[in-house]
């Protein structure tokens, strides 16, 4: 199966997310308890979703999920060559974005509203950077859909080397 949408992205925001991140307080050092780096297939609680020979993308097969109270669409947990390096968090609706937007900024810091970080507009970036992690979440207010990519910042960057020009 191609992952080419994901690592497409995933590459986008890594390369913005750069430029203007918050310096983040309580690094969590991976995402529920996993730490970077962990071997997710052997975890009972996640299956497989998706496979290719560098990447493979699970879901928890525990039922619904939420974060700071809000419902979230999906958690996905991918690893790079065996290798828990990131996380993408998708939900809908403005009352789950304020809720979720209140939690990070409580655990990891208050935004600065620096140059990058849009509070209002059609899209709005936040962005987290920590010693290990990093934490890049994106708002599209017309559609009203969240994604939060909360990263590795050691294996995040070999994703990049795991995409071709070409598709397979």
């Amino acid at each position: 199966m191609r992952i080419w949408p994901l690592a497409a992205l995933f590459t986008t925001m890594i390369g913005v997310a750069a430029a203007w991140a918050v310096p983040m307080t309580n690094d969590p050092k991976g995402f529920h308890d996993i730490p970077w780096g962990t071997a997710l297939s052997s975890r009972q609680d996640l299956e497989t979703v998706r496979s290719s020979p560098h990447i493979v993308e699970y879901l928890s097969n525990e039922g619904p999920s939420f974060l700071a109270g809000a419902e979230i669409t999906s958690i996905l947990y991918v690893s790079l060559d065996e290798q828990f390096a990131c996380v993408v968090i998708r939900y809908v609706g403005d009352q789950a974005h304020k809720q979720v937007l209140r939690h990070l900024e409580g655990r990891f810091g208050r935004l600065d509203r620096i140059p990058g970080q849009m509070a209002r507009g059609l899209t709005q970036q936040y962005n987290w950077r920590g010693t290990d992690t990093e934490i890049n979440l994106t708002y599209q207010a017309s559609t009203e859909r969240g994604y939060i990519f909360i990263d590795s910042r050691t294996l995040a960057p070999r994703f990049n080397d795991n995409i071709t020009d070409s598709a397979e």
